[in-house]
């Protein structure tokens, strides 16, 4: 028993939905497409699962955000993968991978054939378990990975409000979780090893601002140790989490985000694996699979080409770029030239929003006010500018600060930097493009990075300046007119 397709996604998650858009876009045929996802629903957008779906006034629900509405496009509902041709083998997991002969065996016996495979397994959560703590099978100790967690958080949570919630973990799931929490009147506790919140991103300055943010909504900070035992009642309900330092936390409900783990284990010992992920070429191909495998989202690690190595990246924007990319690599590969992608990552959470761009390497300078206004950071390595961070700007600055981070402008002053702030990347998103390119060596690796030749000085200077001017007015307004 067996069926053949012309292409194969093995994943239903959010790259499956964007590279389905993808290949409709680009003329596929009835027949020629099949996603296999363990999932019993069609693709969705994940993020809304920590967002929408854990409101209480109006939350989010399937088909409000299957993809790929995240970018304004379709909605992809199951009618809509029919009317297209697309076969979905949903609720079905792939046993088996025999790369050599291009089949899949699924556990429900069907062995299936694809001439092109992607890879989209994407990751798992960290469990409890693999760093010592046994529990997480209690009803109240929850992780948010997928629609089937999602859906055991709202029932915890409801049952709970008004009582206590300990969340472990200080990064993405654990600070989304703790404002949904919140605003679900449930008092929490974040508990994390780390000094300070989202450590991987955050600089102390930045994290600080959002920690206090938080303590303002009654959240409580527990740093610097981790998650011993659990407490339980006569229900096998956990009661109270117990710490490495001795602290006893009462908890009505857990919330557990510790770290993902990509999907990696139906291709090892067939494919090459790098820091944790797929290892794939320029061209998202997996580089032992003679051009028929490709790999994308968070279980592919793929040449970052503006920092010249390889990076591994957990978040819905590379899933979504990785996936449209090997598309349009497999099915016109003369005019796909290699991925390009600029690390790209942002959170909302209560009233706040950030973006970050590029890289965290080198020297850190900070601007704005932080006092709850508009602030952000760069980052300079080697001289140029490699990251940038913003809070609470608009879309047309956060355009500028993503142009900025790509272009890599050469800093020579970084208390000039300081003193323009937003200006300066204001100022550089609009540089001139008309001159050829030049290259320079990238400050991590033997490949080259593309940047403009910078015959603008003098205009782009006076740009900076006139921009740093008028940051500088409209923020004396801004405090004048709050003191009307």
């Amino acid at each position: 028993m067996g069926r053949a397709f012309v292409y194969v996604i093995v994943g239903g998650g959010v790259a499956a939905g964007y590279a389905a858009l993808e290949f409709t876009k680009r003329g596929i045929s009835s027949g020629e497409l099949c996603i296999i996802s363990d999932e019993p629903v069609a693709p969705y957008e994940r993020p809304a699962l920590s967002k929408g779906y854990l409101l209480p006034e109006a939350p989010a629900r399937l088909p409000s955000f299957h993809t790929c509405v995240g970018e304004n496009e379709e909605r992809q509902t199951p009618k809509w993968y029919k009317e297209r041709g697309i076969e979905l083998v949903l609720g079905t997991r792939v046993k088996s991978a025999d790369l050599k002969r291009n089949t899949l065996l699924t556990s429900t016996g069907e062995t299936i054939s694809y001439k092109f495979l992607i890879i989209a397994t994407g990751a798992r959560a960290l469990k409890l378990e693999e760093f010592g703590v046994k529990g997480s099978d209690a009803e109240n100790v929850c992780y948010l990975r997928d629609l089937a967690d999602a859906n055991r958080v709202v029932d915890v949570m409801q049952s709970c409000t008004g009582g206590n919630a300990v969340v472990i973990g200080g990064g993405y799931i654990g600070m989304e979780c703790a404002a949904s929490l919140v605003i679900n009147k449930i008092n929490v506790t974040m508990v994390f090893p780390e000094a300070h919140c989202m450590a991987r991103l955050f600089t102390p300055e930045i994290a600080s601002f959002y920690e206090g943010y938080y303590e303002s909504k009654g959240v409580k900070f527990v740093k610097g140790t981790v998650l011993s035992s659990f407490e339980f009642d006569s229900n096998g309900k956990v009661a109270a989490v117990i710490l490495r330092d001795g602290n006893r936390l009462p908890a009505d409900m857990v919330v557990v985000g510790i770290g993902i783990r990509p999907n990696t284990t139906l291709f090892e010992g067939q494919l090459a694996l790098e820091k944790g992920g797929i290892k794939v070429n320029g061209r998202l191909q997996a580089s032992n699979s003679n051009g028929s495998v490709y790999a994308v989202g968070d279980v592919a690690t793929f040449p970052v080409k503006l920092f010249g190595e390889t990076r591994r990246l957990e978040h819905v924007d590379s899933a979504r770029k990785s996936a449209r990319y090997a598309v349009a690599a497999i099915m016109d590969p003369e005019n796909t030239g290699e991925f390009d992608y600029l690390p790209f990552f942002y959170s909302r959470v209560f009233a706040l929003s950030w973006q970050f761009y590029g890289d965290i390497g080198g020297e850190v300078i900070h601007f704005g006010d932080f006092s709850g206004g508009k602030f952000g950071a760069y980052w300079v390595s080697n001289g140029h500018l490699v990251g940038s961070f913003l809070e609470g700007g608009t879309k047309e600055e956060y355009k500028a600060i993503s142009k900025a981070t790509r272009l890599k402008p050469a800093i020579d002053d970084l208390a000039m930097l300081e003193t323009q702030g937003l200006g300066f990347a204001l100022a550089v998103s609009q540089r001139p493009s008309a001159s050829p390119p030049v290259e320079i060596s990238s400050s991590t690796a033997t490949s080259t990075v593309v940047l403009e030749r910078p015959v603008y000085v003098l205009h782009v200077t006076a740009g900076v300046l006139v921009a740093a001017a008028v940051s500088a007015f409209a923020y004396w307004y801004g405090r004048r007119r709050r003191r009307w």
